[in-house]
């Protein structure tokens, strides 16, 4: 049901190609195109995307201003497409701290695509794992009617920015990174992970029903022996 991506190298295949790292991530966005057309096709009902996390701030002023201004390009570009194909477009993260000419344009491809039943693209932006479980401690401390002696797993998820998207069943990195970078800690708890060689930038469908071949043979067990149903756990 549910594809994360860790969409990492576009730096690098930049780097390869004697180019600016700005034009690593401008061929992201093909990349980009590729795996929603190709999720949507095959079915699947959440994509998320990690666009843009909290560290990413620590890159050079000028990258970080041009990253965002690809993004506010890309949502104006493609919300009519987006609304051709029943996509849906969600955003988690940090919202206020995303420039506010981003954030306008975010929030009305969100309003356009809000009762689309096709797939859901999630797009994680001034996002950090951490700070999403402190976010929801917070918002748990202010409601102050929760009894804490009750709160459960499933009470604490519906305080997560995700809280009505399922968690992912297959996260997937390219470039080859052996980490998890900060992304939906508490969602991937038992997600399968594909880690691929590529560069984001050369990301495309073949890459994808790879990784989906490898995903059917495995056994989720969610902690079970082998053979026994995960319900009974």
């Amino acid at each position: 049901r549910h594809i994360a991506v860790i969409m990492d190298g576009n730096g690098r295949w930049a780097a390869s190609r004697n180019l600016p790292r700005i034009e690593g991530h401008r061929a992201g966005t093909k990349a980009v195109q590729e795996i929603v057309e190709t999720c949507g096709r095959l079915g699947i009902k959440f994509l998320t995307l990690y666009a843009f996390s909290k560290e990413n701030w620590k890159r050079p002023a000028r990258e970080v201003s041009r990253l965002w201004n690809l993004l506010e390009d890309y949502l104006r570009k493609k919300d009519q497409e987006l609304v051709k194909n029943k996509i849906r477009l969600l955003a988690i993260g940090q919202r206020n701290g995303i420039p506010a000419s981003v954030r306008k344009e975010l929030e009305k491809v969100e309003g356009m695509t809000r009762d689309l039943d096709g797939l859901t693209v999630v797009l994680a932006l001034n996002y950090s794992g951490r700070a999403e479980i402190v976010d929801a401690v917070k918002r748990i401390f202010r409601e102050r009617n929760i009894d804490l002696d009750r709160l459960d797993e499933q009470t604490f998820a519906r305080y997560l920015y995700t809280a009505s998207i399922p968690d992912p069943d297959l996260l997937i990195r390219t470039s080859g990174e052996l980490r998890v970078s900060n992304f939906l800690l508490w969602q991937m708890a038992y997600s399968e992970i594909w880690i691929t060689p590529v560069f984001w930038p050369d990301f495309r469908r073949l890459h994808v029903l790879q990784a989906l071949v490898d995903y059917q043979k495995r056994e989720r067990r969610f902690g079970a022996v082998h053979g026994q149903p995960a319900a009974d756990v």
